[in-house]
């Protein structure tokens, strides 16, 4: 029995320690340390409660829109305004998440987990007039290997014509971003941290010129998605369709749903939304989502005891660093007493179980496409085209959503900040499930708490030893060679974790807390 530490997890957001416990090949044990603590909700104490959808956006510099959406979704509710946001500024809102998600999952699977299944070296043999591929030949002809060196090799499957396209595919999604984050300009004003999204609706009027530079832009967008990034998934699975069976973890989804039909229902579980809300396990029986099971649990994590167990509203963060027994600075959420992991697979499957007509005929034509069922997409490679199906449905809505904009109809809900009130924000983000909970006492922001999707998927044990979604994922998986564990860095990079969201590190003084080295 030996122990194997990862220790940074690559490619991924933040920084993450994987310890794995392998036996005869196998992992019996698994462990995710965030090595960095959050303190932004503590932060945010005492402030004026419209501060929350600027600052909280600091929580991550990945997916700042989403959690700027929770916010001003959580001061709506807080302000009792919850169902009285226009419909431009509802539309809007929509194509601000919309297009950063689209162009978040292109991120993800090119720039962040590609690289675990592409041959980068088969590029040095190309000849051909690819601008884009003899641009990264030339760098591994000169020895300049980053980004795509380092890394654990040995498994690659696919043939090296279709791996020197992936990779011109891989620079090709670089300038997809960037379009994307115009995309989001049009309507926030700017990326990261934009200011377009504030309680009570947007900041930026519709206008002919606003649209028409936004649908432009879509159809590039929507040509990647559709003709590059779908077809290198199935590609990808189709060379590895044993990862259908790898990783599949607790089997318990949970998803707040996102992107709003209607704005005038002010109970956010009950709004009819693109992605639906709800819970599903293996047998694809969905469940109504009740906020009042969710709970967060501290026993193995670097929190003062007396937290744990706290619905979100109720929540504390008072760290408690080098307490016995600890091994993070994630938190460990729980819904109704359960390990529930969040992502594109969670609102997929609970969107595809509600039937939305849209959603299902993609997953079925995918699924039919593998010659595969359902219950394969709890999986590695099921995560990954959940993504990029994902990416597609929310592309495919962007363009009448953009065409149901009203020049010159409000875009802003007045109201008045209350002396006391408590507010919750819930959306998805790119990684799933971001709830935001704001208590509001003398017209200051009393208490904070976010719980954001890799919070849940990157949880440690519970107070009842459960272990978290990544881990379960992880325990039982067969490693070929300890020394070149391909087959942990798949699994984990196939929940996206983003440890700035979970535990995002910062002290009010900009102290230096720590020097690292990593070689």
């Amino acid at each position: 029995m030996g122990k194997l530490v990862i220790d940074p997890v690559t490619r991924i957001e933040g920084h993450l320690k994987i310890e794995v416990t392998v036996e005869s090949g196998v992992v019996k044990d698994a462990r995710a340390t965030g090595n960095l603590f959050r303190g932004l909700e503590i932060m945010l104490r005492g402030r004026d409660p419209r501060d929350a959808q600027i600052i909280a956006q600091r929580i991550c510099g990945v997916c700042p829109q989403s959690h700027g959406i929770a916010a001003a979704l959580a001061l709506d509710s807080a302000f009792g305004i919850a169902d009285k946001i226009p419909d431009n500024a509802r539309i809007i809102r929509n194509l601000i998440q919309g297009a950063h998600m689209a162009q978040d999952h292109c991120l993800h699977f090119y720039h962040l987990t590609a690289l675990d299944y592409v041959n980068v070296a088969d590029v040095a043999k190309y000849e051909g007039n690819n601008s884009e591929l003899n641009s990264v030949k030339d760098f591994i002809t000169r020895g300049e290997l980053g980004p795509f060196f380092p890394r654990y090799e040995g498994d690659y499957r696919l043939p090296p014509e279709v791996n020197q396209q992936a990779v011109a595919h891989y620079v090709k999604a670089l300038e997809i971003r960037r379009i994307g984050h115009e995309m989001v300009s049009i309507w926030s004003g700017k990326i990261p941290h934009s200011v377009g999204v504030i309680p009570g609706g947007v900041t930026s009027q519709p206008t002919t010129d606003k649209i028409m530079a936004f649908l432009g832009k879509l159809k590039i967008l929507r040509d990647f998605i559709d003709n590059v990034y779908i077809p290198d998934v199935v590609a990808v699975a189709g060379a590895y369709p044993d990862y259908f069976g790898i990783g599949a973890g607790c089997k318990n989804l949970l998803a707040y749903g996102s992107y709003d039909l209607e704005g005038n229902v002010a109970d956010y579980t009950k709004r009819n939304r693109l992605f639906k809300q709800g819970t599903i396990s293996a047998d694809l029986k969905v469940n109504d989502l009740d906020t009042n099971k969710i709970a967060e649990y501290v026993k193995h994590s670097w929190y003062e005891d007396a937290s744990t167990g706290r619905h979100p509203s109720q929540g504390e963060t008072k760290p408690q660093p080098g307490k016995a027994g600890a091994y993070t600075w994630a938190k460990a959420p729980r819904y109704d007493s359960k390990v529930y992991e969040v992502g594109p697979l969670a609102r997929v499957l609970v969107t595809y179980a509600r039937g939305e007509p849209r959603l299902k005929a993609l997953v079925d034509g995918a699924l039919g496409m593998l010659k595969a069922k359902p219950d394969v997409l709890f999986s590695v490679l099921g995560r990954h085209l959940s993504r990029a199906l994902s990416a597609k449905f929310i592309a495919d809505s962007l363009e009448q959503w953009t065409l149901a904009l009203k020049p010159g109809d409000p875009v802003y809900a007045d109201y008045q900040i209350p002396d006391t009130g408590m507010g919750m924000g819930l959306t998805d983000a790119s990684r799933g499930a971001l709830g935001h909970w704001i208590e509001i006492k003398d017209k200051k922001i009393a208490n904070y708490q976010a719980v954001v999707p890799t919070t849940w998927n990157v949880s440690p044990m519970d107070d009842n030893g459960n272990h978290g979604p990544i881990e379960q994922a992880l325990i039982g998986t067969k490693v070929k060679d300890e020394k070149n564990p391909f087959e942990v860095v798949r699994i984990i990079r196939s929940f996206d974790p983003c440890l700035a969201c979970s535990i995002h590190f910062v002290t009010p003084k900009g102290t230096e807390t720590g020097r690292f080295q990593i070689g």
